[in-house]
């Protein structure tokens, strides 16, 4: 195979190949990106703990349930812990500044999550006062939090009655060792909030958001959900009990039709890219008949002449392909400082990078099918006379 004639074609119109390239490094990057967070998604929910569960209402996850649920929840066998989680949806600044927070009891949450650790701070410095949270590495780098600093919050849904912002103290600082918890949140003590109310200085709804239920080891999660539910049956509030993957599927639900979007887009970048090469290869393979002809003539085989054009294919979609690869690892970061609050789980992973390059390599080897074909079809004489 003529392999210097095979360099000379690619750079015989650099600009129209290098246009090319860019399109296929413009499509994988977002294909790449696109595979990450459709696989950072399920992985919330494959990643998800068996040992935990979540008690809500069975009316909406945003009506609360009353106080008094949590002592019966505990005595239920099997049951080893039951940990406070109320949203707070305060607004830091402009609503602009979105991030989620969550009152919790501080020493059974952090229990119940061992894929948490605190990197900076202690839990008894969590204790020092109500006012004390803790929050995620990505949360602090993002508005450069450090301990000791202030957080002040717009109560939305649970104003101060005076008018004035809920003040947070930042006493710790953690980091998720699991795809299935991002490390955007800030947590601070529940009591914090329902003292409040309890005092007439808040408004808001009383009552408790979900109680995430954690399972006694060996006992059976499918037993606790159907005892819990049953004590609920005839009210006073009904409860939907869920595993944590069951509830983490309902948020991903939330973002409605999002997931097939996603792989509607990757789906057709792909398709348009397909065209855009493969129409490039066909004007380099016209634009070369005479040329196909003289080698023919000279004794070069169509097996030869049609590699060629194969070959030439794989090469400009398999550079475009490394390219966009290179720009999607360059952009992992900012990326997931945009996503990690939605989708914690989003990553580039080798298979992600992998599947891209083949995808890139397919791509080249597919559109240069017909033009290959086209190629080995022609007759010398032919091809000779063309004037193309």
């Amino acid at each position: 195979m003529p392999f210097r004639l095979l360099w000379r074609n690619l750079f015989r119109h650099w600009l129209r190949t290098l246009l090319t390239v860019l399109s296929v490094a413009v499509a994988l990057f977002l294909l790449s990106v696109l595979n990450a967070i459709d696989r950072g998604l399920d992985a919330s929910i494959a990643e998800a703990s068996r040992t935990r569960l979540w008690v809500q209402s069975a009316v909406s996850l945003f009506v609360n349930l009353p106080h008094s649920y949590e002592q019966k929840i505990r005595s239920t066998p099997g049951v080893a812990e039951v940990v406070r989680f109320q949203w707070f949806g305060g607004v830091y600044q402009d609503p602009s500044n979105f991030f989620a927070q969550f009152g919790v009891d501080p020493e059974k949450w952090l229990a119940s999550y061992p894929e948490i650790e605190l990197v900076e701070g202690t839990l008894a410095d969590m204790r020092v006062a109500k006012d004390r949270c803790v929050i995620g590495q990505d949360l602090a780098s993002k508005f450069g939090w450090k301990i000791g600093d202030h957080v002040p919050l717009i109560g939305a849904i649970f104003p101060r009655l005076d008018g004035s912002n809920w003040d947070f103290t930042v006493a710790a600082i953690y980091r998720s060792k699991s795809p299935n918890i991002d490390q955007s949140t800030m947590f601070f003590d529940f009591d914090y909030l329902k003292e409040g109310q309890e005092a007439g200085a808040v408004g808001g709804p009383p009552g408790v958001g979900v109680f995430l239920t954690a399972v006694e080891p060996g006992a059976s999660p499918e037993a606790v959900i159907a005892a819990v539910q049953e004590t609920y049956a005839n009210g006073p509030q009904c409860v939907r009990v869920t595993t944590e993957a069951e509830f983490q599927r309902q948020f991903i639900t939330m973002l409605g039709v999002v997931p097939a979007i996603l792989r509607a887009v990757g789906g057709g970048v792909l398709f348009a890219i397909f065209f855009a090469v493969l129409n490039t290869m066909l004007m380099a393979a016209r634009e070369r008949t005479r040329d196909i002809g003289v080698l023919k003539a000279i004794g070069f085989g169509d097996r030869a002449i049609g590699g060629l054009l194969l070959l030439e294919s794989a090469l400009v979609c398999t550079f475009g392909g490394g390219l966009g690869i290179l720009l999607a690892l360059a952009a992992e970061a900012p990326i997931w400082s945009v996503v990690s609050s939605t989708v914690p789980g989003f990553h580039l992973s080798t298979v992600v990078l992998l599947q891209g390059l083949g995808l890139a390599l397919g791509l080249g080897v597919v559109a240069g099918l017909l033009p290959a074909w086209r190629a080995v079809g022609l007759r010398p004489v032919v091809a000779l006379r063309s004037e193309a």
